[in-house]
This record gives structure tokens, sequence and C-alpha cells, in this order.
């Protein structure tokens, strides 16, 4: 660990929601650059046109922010080596090309997407043990190619990968790393646009960035950019690849394959953004503290090493993260938890424009779940009974069959002895059933208590019982008794 402050960034591209790896990668670089007091910038690399989305890059943004992994230096607030969208920068990358094909390491390849596919089949049906590009445009002028098959007007470059090309670097997390030989890799497209392979060199040199911070799968390309800084002449940063986070399967975790994947689901389906961020700290990382998975991410920036990271893929278990959001929606205040839960069902749709007497009802019911909530969204639906007009209220069919004989004595009972009830607190509202259906008619509380809940919330599974009747009030507590009086 280094102490002089390191420059680090994360580069999304904008190709769809934000994956959860950008935040899995963003949180490693900002905990470094935080521990060495360097900066952590935020570079979009939309040099994919095809698959760009307008709208993905807002949604970076947004999910980062949310995470409370902010930047120092970024397209949407500028910095001393901006711009920082790749699209803004093309002038910056041909001069690098040119003088990779000027010194011999790059060459113009005319070959058309037809013939580059024909290739590939051909190496995938002989099982060939050397693939990719067979160099056929190399050394030839346009005329010469021309003349041969499977020609495009627009060339791209291509690197001239040598025979002898390093394919050994040392990673800043695994030691000495071993890498596959690489073919000749595009590097400028035929539209004028730089691959990743160029770009991200030329980025990371002209933004001063120390240490490049990515996912494994970027081990094979490392040598591509190793020899980019060696012919360039520049100064090569440290590199650290990060373990790729897995499904319980071991798979690769994948947008395709698992909504959780997408950053946006989060907050989706209700978790808390430190909940979130705390969890992905504990990916391929020791917990903080001993005993416990809970930590703050300043905590984690105090603490942190990159010895400490481990290298085997870290499974993304979403029910310890389910534990891990309950802890954290827990230790909130119940008017915090409130806000919360307000902010996510008028959010996602859960709630539609809630009146004040609405709101103030939710905030004092909140208390009666906070123990038992896992996701903010499970909140209104819990809490539904509250809302529900007690005309519209449904009684679970199955709940009244699983009653009990007595449910008929024990509602009317129940009714009796809250007519007669001057003080409607909870304290006394329990007090008042126990005597009538406890002692008055000797039944156990949990069938005594059954069909009363039954009644308030619809289910014999509620939040708890006399706290409910206390906020939906005397009048309301008895007509719901009553209608399943009617009922049974």
């Amino acid at each position: 660990m280094t102490k002089t402050p390191a420059r680090l960034r994360v580069a999304p591209s904008p190709t769809g929601d934000p994956h959860v790896g950008t935040a899995y990668m963003s949180l490693f670089n900002l905990a470094y650059a935080r521990a060495t007091g360097g900066a952590f910038v935020l570079r979009i690399e939309d040099t994919d046109r095809a698959r760009y989305r307008a709208d993905s890059e807002q949604q970076i943004f947004d999910t980062l922010h949310w995470l409370g992994l902010d930047w120092s230096e970024g397209p949407d607030i500028g910095g001393p080596y901006a711009p920082y969208r790749q699209s803004e920068r093309l002038d910056t990358y041909r001069p690098f090309a040119d003088q990779l094909i000027a010194d011999g390491h790059a060459y113009y390849c005319w070959c058309s997407t037809e013939r580059l596919a024909e290739l590939r089949a051909e190496q995938q049906a002989s099982k060939a043990s050397v693939t990719g590009y067979d160099r056929l445009c190399y050394g030839k002028t346009r005329e010469e190619r021309a003349a041969l098959p499977g020609f495009s007007e627009t060339p791209v470059v291509r690197m001239l990968i040598p025979d002898d090309a390093p394919l050994t670097f040392t990673d800043v997390i695994r030691g000495e790393v071993n890498a596959p030989r690489p073919d000749d890799q595009v590097i400028l497209k035929a539209d004028g646009f730089p691959t990743y392979h160029l770009a991200v060199v030329v980025d990371d040199h002209l933004m001063g960035i120390t240490h490049v911070v990515r996912g494994e799968e970027w081990i094979s390309s490392t040598p591509k950019h190793v020899l980019l800084y060696q012919w360039l002449g520049l100064e090569a940063p440290a590199f650290a690849h990060m373990p790729l986070l897995r499904n319980t399967d071991k798979s690769k975790i994948s947008k395709r394959k698992n909504p959780a994947a997408r950053l946006t689901w989060f907050a989706e389906q209700g978790y808390l953004p430190e909940a979130l961020r705390n969890f992905l700290q504990l990916m391929a990382y020791p917990p903080v503290h001993e005993g416990t998975d809970v930590a703050s991410f300043d905590d984690f920036v105090a603490a942190f090493d990159w010895a400490k990271v481990n290298t085997t893929g870290p499974i993304f278990d979403l029910t310890k993260l389910g534990a891990l959001n309950g802890d954290y929606i827990r230790s909130l205040s119940a008017d915090e938890l409130a806000d919360r839960v307000l902010a996510h069902a008028t959010t996602y749709g859960q709630w539609t424009a809630p009146s004040e007497q609405d709101v103030a009802l939710l905030r004092a019911a909140v208390p009666l779940v906070q123990e038992r909530l896992v996701l903010l969204s499970e909140a209104v639906p819990k809490l539904a009974y509250l809302f529900t007009s007690d005309a519209d209220l449904v009684i679970d069919p199955a709940g009244i069959s699983k009653a009990g004989a007595d449910a008929s004595t024990v509602v009317s009972t129940a009714i009796t002895a809250l007519t007669e009830l001057d003080d409607w607190t909870h304290q006394a509202i329990h007090e008042a059933l126990g005597a009538a259906l406890v002692e008055g008619l000797g039944i156990k509380p949990k069938f005594a208590f059954g069909p009363v809940r039954l009644a308030i919330t619809g289910s014999l599974v509620s939040p708890p019982l006399f706290e409910s009747m206390e906020l939906l009030g005397r009048d309301s507590s008895l007509a719901r008794l009553e209608k399943l009086a009617g009922l049974l």
C-alpha cells in the first residue's frame, strides 16, 4: 500500500441498465483513491455506437450517486482532463494510431465483415489451434488488397502483435500473471472511433491514471495494453484485476440471466443503498470488523489493503444481502424509515398521491413492521389493511376455514368487550380481549386472538394486532369484527 495519492477511474459503457459490476468496481476504485488521498474519476466509454443508449449515461450517474460512490471528475462535473466522454475525444486518438502505423506497430485492414465472419467460421469448423485475424492485409497497399475478395472501402487499423509479445505482467492483487497471446486487435474502427484497447490506454495516460482496477475478464487484454504503452513510449499504470461476481451456481452474473445484475433493480426492489454498498464491500474482501458483516464505507476505506482481496469469484448471494438490508432497516429511526418507505412507494408506483392522513397513518404504522422488513417495498403491502376501507377489506377464505370451531363465539365476545371499552389504546385493547377471550372463554391466546386478527387484517398472519386496532380506531375495528361475524 502506497500513501502516494493515487488516481483511479471507472469507465462504464452506456449500453443499457448499469451492471452491478460497475458499482462493485467503483467501490474498490473509490476506496483506494480515498485511502491514499487521491482522486476517483468517472469516464464514459461510449465508442460502441451500435449499442449506445442515450438514457444509459444518466442511469450510471443516478445509480452511483444513489450508492454514495461519488467522483471528483467526470462528464457531469468536468475536471482538468475534460472531456470525459470518449465520443468527445475522437481527435485525441487518431494521432496515436498514426504514430503506431508510422512506427510499424499497426497496419490498415480492408477486410469486410463478411470475410471476417467466414474466417471465424472456418477456424471453428477446423478447430484450428491458432485463431484470430490471418493478416491478409498486412504489408499490402490498398490497391493490392482491393484485388482480393472480401474487400471493404473503409479500412480499420490493427495492432501488429510481435511473436515475442510479453505475456506476463505484475498484478497488484494476483502477483505475476500469465495471459494468452493476443491476435492483431483492431484499435481504430472504420467509423473513426477507437476500440476500447486504444482509447483506454490513451485516456488513462492523458488523465494521469495510476492504477487500473477492473474485472478479471480483462486479464487477456492486458498484454495488448502493455504493448501499446511500450510502443507509444508511455509509462504503464499498475493493474489490479478483481474477481468476477458469481451467481450461486458459480456462473458469471449477467443481465440476461439474473435481474440482480441490473444496478437499477436494487432501488426498484427496495434495498437501502448503504446496505448494498456494505454488501459489495464483502465481495472478495473480509469483513472489516470481526464478528459482524456491518461496516461503514469510511471504515472500509480506513482498513483498505489490496492484499486482503480474495481472487476466488465471490458469490452474489441475495439471501445474505437481504439479511444485511434487514439489519440496516432495523437500525433506522422510525421517522427515517417512514421517509424511505414513502419515497420508495411513491417513486415506484406502490402509492399514488397519498393524502396527508395516509402519510400520517403510515408514519404511525411503520414501527409495527420495522422488525419484519427485508425490503422497503414490503412495507406498504404488509400495512395495506390499514389503508383499505372496511367494506373493501378482503378476508382470506383459507383463514376462515382455519379460524377454529370457536371462531364465531370468539368474535361475538370480542365485539361485546370492545363496545364497552372507553380507553382505545393498544394496552387497554389487549387487556380487554385477554380478559374476555382468554380468561372468560378459557381459550389459549393463539386461538383466542386469531379470529380477531383475521377480522382486523384479513389474514391470520399480520403485524401486531392490538397496535393495528388502535390505529384503525374503534369504529373501523368493530365494523370489521361485525363483517367477519356475518361471514361466520
